[in-house]
């Protein structure tokens, strides 16, 4: 019965990682099927093209917090288990079964993931995310270099016990942004305020 600790913290990771709270926010602010406008994703970048900054900025919170708390509610029950729960969170909400396996990009829910497995991890995150983003206005490529930077960053650190789990996760939201790459190559990717593109 080992398995049962382990199998629980992905599941319940998964659960709490799939709720699709952009969806949630504007269809309970007014604002529409999230799925119907701009680029279709569930994230932040996308909410605040509905022109509710308050609702994209609740949406990012939310999807850290799922994030964190996956991996804080499963520590304090089995510490062990607990990058097991930020994996499962991470794909529950990229992958959700209530949206169809049609989820966001990850970007948020890693931040909260990174927090609270290690959370000098989570500050060189931020830190990376917030200043690519303030420099270029790119949403998706600050988003990718964030998720990058945190295996590196972790090894800095000496968890490499953490190192390949970051990883993993930074290599699926990159795989995510497959469509963004495409239109970074090509020069036309949208800047953060533009109504247009995938976020």
């Amino acid at each position: 019965m080992l398995w049962v600790a382990p199998a629980g913290a992905l599941l319940f990771g998964y659960l709490l990682g799939s709720i699709p709270f952009g969806v949630l926010l504007t269809r309970w602010g007014g604002a529409g099927d999230l799925r119907r406008i701009g680029s279709g994703n569930i994230g932040a970048t996308n909410v605040l093209r509905t022109g509710r900054k308050e609702l994209a900025a609740a949406t990012l919170i939310l999807d850290a917090l799922k994030g964190a708390a996956a991996v804080l509610i499963v520590a304090h029950v089995s510490p062990l288990d607990a990058p097991l729960a930020a994996a499962g969170a991470f794909i529950g909400h990229c992958y959700p079964v209530w949206l169809r396996f049609n989820g966001g990009k990850g970007v948020a829910t890693m931040l909260g993931i990174a927090l609270a497995l290690h959370w000098p991890v989570g500050l060189v995150y931020a830190a990376v995310w917030l200043l690519l983003l303030g420099m270029l206005r790119i949403s998706s490529l600050a988003g990718m270099v964030a998720a990058l930077s945190a295996p590196v960053s972790a090894a800095l650190f000496n968890r490499f016990d953490l190192v390949l789990m970051f990883l993993a996760l930074a290599l699926i939201l990159v795989w995510k942004h497959g469509a963004n790459i495409d239109r970074l190559l090509a020069g036309t990717e949208p800047r953060v305020g533009a109504h247009t593109g995938d976020g």
